[in-house]
């Protein structure tokens, strides 16, 4: 057919742009028979009211039919009878076609949050490298343009394909059961119809998922622009993003087009359909009474069946139309279940508390190496100090160290056991990290604190707070740990969210941590005290620091100045300062 050829941009190239991956069509199936079978029961409830539903609207046509075959052979009409039935057929169908669409609201509505949940539990089961990695502008499509795509698949388009389905098939038995030939004219609309939805198909789902793709190119280019607005406006990067976003949106518009063409033509084909059979129903039924192989009642009721049918047909179609790109979206929700966590291997423990790297190389996806051969030993009880200039792999190195990437080559081991191949929950309970992001989630800021430790009293938190020096202005909240925080709550200051994620960190209580400029927020002399607070908490356990305020290298035992993806100098704060290399400078500068 001739008309708007699909775009010439190739749609794998928004797909490619993050690592979580679209779920293909066997993950899409097991995930809706997953759900099917979970909700059987609401599922089969749904069916069969609508099967009442159904069947009471077909009485009209019946008692129609009835009454023109009573006229015809010159009986007594009962008007009032029929009359009456088809009131309480009516009153029927109403009631059940409303339980129909409550109960079909219902069932979408607790088949879109088993979605959501699945969605999160299997997301935040990922190794951490592996969400930074895919970008925030593709999880949040993902979790806010998908999920309103998929609601309203579940709420409306679920109900109503199964409410076209049953209505269909009933209706197709009640046409062959009243007037048999009639039902195959139905037959001369088929060929056009299948030849559409053979035309439009296998178009569409390609189509709905490179529109969905480049959105959300379109969404991460947006929200990364905006995250690093004040980075592009001090390069001048502004007409360079500007470009970009124009590019995105142009392929995502493109295939916008694309679309809506596929709808302009697939629709009139269905509608043409509807003509057709229509049309065969009152020719043929026409011929049929006129030769009397079909009496003038059978030819009411079934054009009024065939009349009824199209309304069916209709819905499946145009509800299949819209769970098509329900279908994209769903996809994009469980490929996380494509990505299979690394399990680990149970049978890796660490003998020890000591974190070592042992010629280690890493680099992000296809780039360049950033570390280059870097070997560090860090015994138990050490406190490690990361330092150097910006882009040296000071934060790469202690991502390393906590377990949250593998390194390409040599190993990064805890105890002598290798952290990537112990399972992710066993290597949280030993390691952590500590950066500059602060998460203040929705709820009381107890709740806020259990979750570095559920069972943890009330005391027990307020003794976490101290140790951060968090629990003045924690006192003096209105409702002290119940206070609500977060989004639609109290607003914390940076400062005071850094102090709460170093309250979880104490809760935790891991015996290794890794503090990426962990107190950036604070200014320098709150900093300092904080600091101070946190090693008589932290006495005991292997603490590496990663810091550009000097002060913090000043008191830690080791300090490792990181240079071009390598470790240049290693020794103590008196050592290094004395051997007059990169430290020594540091520290000049930095007492100036």
């Amino acid at each position: 057919m001739i008309g708007v050829p699909p775009p010439s941009v190739d749609p794998a190239a928004p797909e490619s742009a993050t690592t979580l991956p679209v779920g293909g069509p066997a993950t899409v199936r097991r995930c809706v028979r997953e759900l099917l079978r979970r909700h059987r029961r609401a599922l089969a409830l749904l069916v069969g009211v609508n099967a009442v539903a159904v069947i009471a609207s077909m009485a009209g046509p019946h008692l129609l039919g009835g009454l023109v075959e009573d006229l015809a052979a010159g009986d007594d009409v009962q008007l009032g009878r029929a009359v009456s039935l088809f009131a309480v057929a009516l009153a029927v169908q109403t009631l059940f076609t409303r339980i129909v669409r409550v109960r079909g609201a219902m069932l979408g509505e607790e088949m879109l949050a088993d979605l959501r949940e699945d969605f999160l539990v299997r997301s935040v089961r990922l190794p951490p490298g592996v969400l930074e990695r895919a970008g925030t502008g593709d999880l949040l499509s993902r979790v806010t343009t998908d999920v309103d795509r998929l609601a309203e698949a579940m709420r409306e388009a679920v109900p109503e394909l199964a409410i076209g389905v049953v209505w269909g098939v009933l209706l197709l038995g009640a046409l062959t059961a009243t007037a048999p030939p009639l039902a195959l004219s139905v037959l001369v609309a088929l060929p056009l119809l299948v030849w559409g939805c053979r035309w439009y198909f296998p178009r569409a789902p390609r189509a709905y998922r490179s529109e969905a793709a480049g959105y959300a190119a379109v969404s991460a280019v947006l929200a990364e622009t905006v995250d690093a607005g004040r980075t592009v406006e001090a390069h001048r990067l502004g007409a360079r993003r500007v470009a970009l976003s124009d590019r995105r949106i142009k392929e995502w518009t493109s295939w916008e087009r694309y679309t809506l063409w596929l709808r302009t033509v697939f629709y009139p084909v269905i509608n043409l359909t509807h003509m057709l059979v229509i049309g065969s129903v009152l020719l043929l039924g026409g011929f049929f009474v006129l030769r009397g192989w079909m009496s003038v009642g059978q030819l009411t009721a079934g054009a009024l069946y065939a009349q009824m049918l199209t309304e069916p047909v209709g819905i499946v179609l145009r509800w299949y139309d819209e769970l098509q790109v329900a279908q994209v979206s769903l996809g994009r929700l469980v490929g996380v279940r494509e990505i299979e966590p690394d399990a680990g291997d149970e049978r890796v423990r660490p003998s020890g508390r000591d974190v070592r790297a042992d010629d280690v190389r890493f680099g992000y996806g296809s780039h360049a190496d950033v570390l280059h051969g870097v070997s560090l030993d860090v015994p138990p009880g050490t406190r490690l100090a990361l330092v150097g200039p910006s882009g040296a792999g000071k934060s790469t190195l202690g991502r390393l160290l906590a377990g949250i990437y593998a390194p390409r080559a040599g190993s990064v081991t805890l105890g002598g056991a290798e952290l990537s191949r112990m399972p992710t929950e066993r290597v949280r309970r030993h390691v952590a990290l500590v950066n500059q992001e602060h998460h203040v989630f929705v709820g009381s800021l107890r709740d806020n604190l259990l979750l570095a430790r559920p069972e943890a009293s009330d005391e027990e938190l307020w003794s976490a707070l101290g140790a951060v020096d968090a629990e003045g202005w924690a006192r003096g909240l209105p409702d002290g740990l119940a206070t609500a925080v977060g989004s639609g709550g109290l607003a914390l200051t940076p400062a005071r969210a850094q102090q709460v994620a170093l309250a979880r960190l104490v809760l935790a209580d891991p015996h290794t941590l890794v503090l990426d400029e962990a107190t950036s927020l604070l200014d320098p002399r709150a900093a300092r005290h904080l600091e101070s607070s946190l090693a008589k908490v932290l006495a005991g356990r292997t603490v590496v620091a990663i810091a550009h305020r000097l002060h913090t290298a000043h008191d830690a035992d080791v300090i490792a100045v990181a240079e071009d993806g390598r470790i240049s100098e290693l020794g103590s704060h008196e050592e290094l300062v004395a051997a007059g290399g990169a430290y020594a400078a540091l520290w000049r500068s930095w007492q100036r």
